[in-house]
């Protein structure tokens, strides 16, 4: 009975994974006129957040078993006097709250989805920085996300094509009169275009390093991929393991976790992520031919960074951490080790990696500080 059901629970699971016309079909019919200029003529709505402490209060918990020598916060920090947003907590506010119905077979957000046949997903990489001139505080005031689709890539052949969405995420202190507006705009339509409307033009700025009013610009690099089979899965699999970058030199430091589901649960709820590649492991074996929950792209990038800075708290160095780019080359697994490393390679410049168990490069990044105030 027990594999009976479980054999009927795969079958449903890839139904639901791939409720859309299938494979064959998408390769003759499925164009790519026109894509990239839908996708970046996309309104996506702008996203306002309550800037309290909590959220962040509860990411240095949930991290604080997995990193070296760091005790739990005892309490919630105060409002007032407020501190600032920590880096990089930035990647648990202003995520979007969507209705279950409207996302995604897999649980993610349609907003930066190209559609079928591309139903897989995984974050690629990507470029924050900081503008320690103007930070966010925890103030319990609200704060405004502005989300711009910068540009489309199609990579490959015929029928293996990947596309690449580059996601540009625009975080500020919210006006007086948008917070006033809010309410109205919950209300009425009309309202609400227009407020979203004046948000966008406020904080769109032509080139992606200029802050303008902003506090954090982030660019995220999404990759989104036809379905596999679980056999394509395990011979891509195969031929990636023999192609794995080594790290290039002995790291300075390096921390090493075995992440477990209680840890990919917490941060899938801090940041409003339904994803099924990080919650449902049967889902991970039958619909995308892994072979156990995914470690989070941006948990890496939260870990690698969090390290870093207690690594300059500990040499005394007076250093902020202003720009991280990064990108994920190889997934990381829950119940498997994890090894964050890092390495000062020049004058306010660091690189930042993370390790798969065999040693391979999952993630690599670059860092540039400046002097702290």
């Amino acid at each position: 009975m027990a594999s009976t059901t479980r054999c009927l629970r795969a079958q449903w699971l890839r139904r639901t994974a791939l409720r859309t016309p299938s494979t064959a079909r998408w390769q003759s019919t499925f164009t790519f006129t026109g894509l990239e200029k839908e996708m970046q003529e996309r309104k996506i709505p702008p996203i306002f957040d309550d800037l309290t402490p909590q959220p962040s209060y509860r990411l240095h918990t949930t991290l604080a078993d997995f990193l070296p020598s760091t005790p739990p916060p005892a309490v919630l920090p105060p409002t007032n006097p407020p501190s600032s947003l920590p880096i990089p907590h930035h990647l648990i506010y202003f995520e979007p709250t969507k209705p279950a119905s409207t996302m995604l077979a897999d649980g993610t957000n349609p907003d930066q989805s190209p559609g079928g046949p591309f139903v897989r997903r995984m974050w690629a990489g990507g470029h924050v920085q900081y503008n320690h001139a103007n930070p966010l505080t925890l103030d319990a005031g609200r704060g405004v996300c502005a989300e711009f689709i910068r540009s489309v890539t199609i990579k490959g052949q015929p029928g293996a094509e990947k596309i690449f969405v580059r996601i540009e995420r625009r975080l500020a202190r919210a006006t007086a009169e948008e917070s006033e507006r809010l309410g109205a705009a919950l209300r009425d339509p009309g309202e609400k275009a227009t407020l979203e409307h004046r948000v966008r033009q406020r904080l769109w700025r032509d080139s992606d390093v200029d802050f303008g009013p902003c506090a954090v610009l982030e660019t995220r690099n999404i990759v989104f991929m036809r379905a596999r089979s679980k056999e394509e899965a395990a011979a891509e699999t195969a031929k990636a393991a023999g192609k794995s970058l080594k790290p290039q030199h002995a790291p300075d430091w390096s921390h090493t976790i075995v992440p477990d589901p209680k840890l990919l649960f917490r941060f899938s709820a801090l940041t409003f992520n339904a994803h099924a590649i990080h919650l449902d492991p049967e889902y991970c074996r039958e619909v995308e031919g892994h072979r156990d929950l995914l470690f989070h792209g941006p948990l890496s990038f939260v870990f690698m960074v969090t390290v870093l800075q207690q690594e300059l708290r500990k040499r005394g160095a007076g250093e902020v951490v202003k720009t991280v780019e990064y990108r994920n080359l190889a997934p990381l697994y829950c119940h498997e080790e994890v090894t964050f490393c890092g390495k000062r390679v020049g004058e306010g410049k660091y690189e930042i990696w993370t390790q798969t168990p065999d040693g391979g490069i999952a993630v690599k990044g670059t860092v540039i500080t400046e002097p702290g105030t």
